[in-house]
């Protein structure tokens, strides 16, 4: 298995630190605002991740952090009126957003990481560290607020791939700041009047952004883990002084591999709510299946940029239908039922679809060939329905249970009923009764039938072996 790791730069062999044991920290949402299907992107791509290490028989231990407490959500606060203070405030909209982050996420079928540590909950241990850099003079304090030190880590730029000198022009020293150097940055912010803060040795105050992150990875996955994920625009400046604090307190070890995703546009443009285009979850949910935007998002590399056309949408609509519509017949022909003796993995003709899929994810997660292999096994298996082939059975049966495996990693599922449908007894039920009264001659009766399932998203299809049915893609 091979990953593309930012901070060497190119792909490289993934080897965890314990046998079959990986450690995944990824940076999670900061919760001040609705969530958008750019973080909908982001959280599915360390989904897909995590489920497919793990289909490869790895234990995955996965922390994604919640920011609870920073500026803009201390903003948002102010905008409250149903608090007595900016403290309540401060904390209701941080649950508030956090509820609505979880609701999302769980109707799109996104699993949860195994931890979600807040902010607020390592304070202390944030205090620790942060006294811990000053007394290794990587820190120093400065009127009640606490600076890293940047000239003072050797390899500071070298996730980023930049030099101190290209970070120097246009930095600067805001006014109220007490910081030596225009590139040294907060790890402890001063408490300002009304605002959450906690005691400290240095006062009153609260942490800056950046060591929460630092903190939280090493406590729940210790000094050195696998894997620190998050956004491409999070390499400067977050993850670069993520891995300054941790270096200069944990003796040079951090994360071993670092993923980074890339960004989604909206038409080419940057999501906004200025610009018109910001499409909450709940905006798309609203109108399509949570398993359309995930096939869209699957069509492109996790590293590569994404943009969110109508267009794109429905073409990820039709190449899901393709797979839905075959698993239902398969369905419909086995259900729960084997015929006769299922090989799975590498053997036989289907096997060789399953190898192509493990290649492919091996490969950096190379989710646009990953789902090729589907389209392929679905032209292979339609022309397998209309053929008399030996085996023909065996091996549509053997599709059918490798479909479900890949579609497990990727959290899709072609054969679940979605709320508020029309379930396949009823469906069957109807079928019946629609076949009963077109051989009595009450074809009006019979059409009327049909009209009713139309109007359900049922769409009724006569082919050569007999009628049919497929459910409308939304």
């Amino acid at each position: 298995m091979k990953i593309h790791n930012t901070i060497t730069r190119q792909k490289e062999e993934f080897k965890p630190i314990k046998e079959k044991k990986i450690g995944i920290y990824v940076c999670g949402p900061t919760v001040y605002g609705e969530p958008h299907i750019g973080h909908a992107r982001s959280a599915y791509i360390f989904d897909y991740i995590t489920a497919y290490l793990k289909y490869r028989g790895f234990k995955v231990k996965f922390v994604r952090n919640v920011t609870d407490v920073d500026d803009k959500i201390i903003n948002k606060a102010k905008e409250q009126k149903d608090a007595e203070d900016l403290k309540q405030a401060t904390k209701l909209v941080a649950d508030k957003f956090l509820a609505k982050y979880h609701e999302d996420m769980d109707t799109l079928g996104i699993r949860r990481p195994d931890v979600e540590p807040k902010a607020t909950e390592h304070i202390k241990n944030m205090i620790k560290t942060i006294s811990l850099l000053i007394e290794k003079e990587y820190a120093y304090e400065a009127g009640g607020d606490v600076y890293y030190s940047v000239r003072k880590f050797a390899n500071y730029g070298k996730l980023s791939n930049q030099s101190l000198d290209k970070m120097e022009i246009g930095a600067r020293i805001a006014p109220g700041e007490n910081k030596k150097d225009p590139l040294d940055f907060a790890l402890w912010k001063k408490a300002k009047e009304g605002e959450p803060s906690w005691p400290s040795p240095w006062g009153e105050g609260r942490p800056g952004w950046h060591i929460e992150c630092s903190v939280m990875s090493t406590h729940f996955l210790g000094e050195n883990f696998d894997i620190h994920g998050g956004g491409i625009d999070l390499i400067f400046p977050h993850h670069e002084n993520e891995i300054a604090q941790a270096q200069g307190f944990e003796n040079g070890k951090f994360a071993n591999y670092w993923i980074h995703n890339g960004l989604l546009t909206i038409n080419s443009e940057k999501m906004s709510k200025s610009l018109g285009n910001f499409i909450s979850i709940k905006d798309f949910l609203a109108s399509h299946s949570s398993d359309i935007l995930k096939v869209f998002f699957l069509s492109a590399h996790y590293r590569s940029p994404i943009d969110f056309t109508d267009e794109k949408i429905n073409e990820a609509k039709k190449e899901y239908e393709r797979i839905n519509i075959l698993m239902r017949k398969l369905d419909r022909m086995f259900g729960t039922r084997q015929v006769n003796t299922v090989v799975h993995g590498g053997a036989g003709e289907m096997g060789e679809f399953h190898d192509k899929f493990i290649e492919y994810m091996d490969d950096d997660f190379n989710t646009p060939k990953a789902l090729s292999v589907l389209f392929d096994m679905v032209n292979r298996c339609n022309r397998l329905l209309d053929s008399n082939e030996k085996l023909k059975n065996q091996m549509l049966n053997h599709a059918m249970e490798i479909i479900k495996e890949i579609a497990d990693v990727f959290g899709l599922d072609f054969l679940k009923e979605r709320s508020g449908e029309i379930s396949d007894n009823e469906i069957k039920f109807k079928m019946a009764t629609r076949e009963a009264l077109r051989k009595n001659k009450k074809y009006k009766e019979a059409d009327e039938v049909r009209k009713a399932l139309e109007e359900k998203g049922i769409i009724i299809e006569d082919t050569k072996e007999g009628v049919t049915w497929r459910r409308k893609i939304s």
